[in-house]
C-alpha cells in the first residue's frame, strides 16, 4: 500500500531560522532548494519515502491549530527536546509513553507551528 501521506508544506516565516532549528532538533541536515523565485529548506528522504519541506510564502502562515505532524527524533528524543528550547522553540507537552510505538512529545517550532517529535526508542 502507498502511504497516506506523500509531501508536507510547513509554513515558514523565516527561512534561515526554521533551517537552524529543524536541522538541531532533528540531528540531519536541511538542503536548500530554488524552485523560481522561492527557495525552500528540503527535510531528508530518499526514494519512495514521504518528504516534506520548510515553506516560506505569504500565502502559508505557521499555526499551532493545524494538523500535528509527527517528526522522527528517534533514539534522541531527549537531546531533541534540549534542541527545542536553544533554538527558540518550547515544549508544549513533556516526553510521554505511548505504549508500544514508544515516545512522542509535543512542541511548538521556531516559527509558531504545532508538531509532535516521535521516537520508536
Amino acid at each position: 500500500m502507498a502511504h497516506s501521506i506523500t509531501w508536507f508544506d510547513i509554513p515558514v516565516l523565516d527561512l534561515d531560522r526554521a533551517i537552524r532549528f529543524y536541522a538541531a532538533v532533528m540531528g540531519v541536515s536541511i538542503e536548500r532548494q530554488a524552485h523560481g523565485e522561492t527557495v525552500i529548506g528540503v527535510l531528508p528522504h530518499r526514494n519512495d519515502e514521504v518528504g516534506g519541506c520548510l515553506y516560506p510564502a505569504k500565502t502559508h502562515r505557521p499555526s499551532d491549530q493545524g494538523p500535528l505532524l509527527y517528526l522522527n527524533v528517534n533514539g534522541r528524543m531527549d537531546a531533541a527536546l534540549t534542541a527545542v528550547a536553544a533554538h527558540g522553540g518550547k515544549v508544549l507537552h513533556a516526553k510521554q509513553a505511548i505504549g508500544e510505538y514508544g515516545w512522542r512529545a509535543i512542541i511548538q517550532d521556531s516559527e509558531g507551528n504545532r508538531l509532535a517529535l516521535h521516537s520508536a526508542s
